[in-house]
């Protein structure tokens, strides 16, 4: 019988080969966006949800392209010194690709950018390891919102419950997630079981670059030795 492909090795050359040419595709990518659009701008992501970044991909499509991750290589597209820079202050944006930042190449004015990523917010169940928000504590009696097929699934979660006619109730007070601390897995589940969003899928804007002009929306001790132009 013949082998699968899925049982041939890939020999770890192949892998780095078209690890290198990903990344170069993707810096004339970059570099072609720079000629083809009127402004570039940094932005950072909280709570990437990458369903709703794939939505503002397509509203954006037919004014701009956005890129995102990979810093070094944006960096490498962009020039990281005024020596290698590719167009006069664009070293001054790589110096701000740090961290879950990305690139918005657009031909959009200035207002409406500022206006579609200050709207820009969806709010989802936090995941595992995120910082609650808020305190949520459950009193003791009847969680009326579950049924009873429920119980089983909300003890293996932590919950203090039992049925009592039919009704899931909880046993004792219990504290699902403290302000500022990070959630389990367990506390994750409850939240989502109950139906309270912690997380906000936000954009924010760190600054823009146009031939000639350079501005920075946020001000921060990493930003010290870059100037607005």
């Amino acid at each position: 019988m013949p082998k699968s492909k899925r049982d041939r090795p890939v020999t770890l050359s192949k892998t780095k080969k078209k690890g290198r040419e990903h990344k170069k595709s993707m810096v004339d990518l970059i570099r072609q966006a720079v000629e083809n659009y009127n402004s570039i701008y940094v932005f950072t992501v909280e709570n990437m949800r990458n369903l709703k970044f794939k939505e503002l991909r397509e509203q954006l499509k037919s004014s701009s392209r956005l890129f995102f991750g990979a810093n070094k290589v944006m960096q490498v597209s962009l020039g990281r010194t005024a020596s290698d820079e590719i167009q006069p202050g664009l070293y001054k944006v790589s110096k701000l690709l740090h961290g879950n930042t990305g690139l918005c190449f657009t031909n959009l004015p200035k207002e409406e950018v500022e206006r579609l990523f200050n709207e820009y917010v969806d709010y989802d169940y936090a995941r595992t390891g995120s910082e609650a928000t808020e305190k949520v504590e459950l009193k003791e009696g009847p969680l009326e919102q579950f049924s009873h097929e429920m119980e089983p699934s909300l003890r293996k979660l932590g919950l203090p419950v039992r049925l009592n006619k039919g009704v899931v109730e909880l046993v004792s007070d219990f504290t699902v997630c403290e302000e500022g601390k990070s959630l389990s897995p367990e506390s994750a589940g409850i939240l989502r079981a109950l139906g309270i969003r912690m997380a906000t899928f936000r954009l924010n804007l760190v600054c823009r670059w146009s031939p000639g002009e350079f501005e920075l929306y946020i001000d921060g001790p990493d930003n010290s030795d870059i100037e607005t132009a």
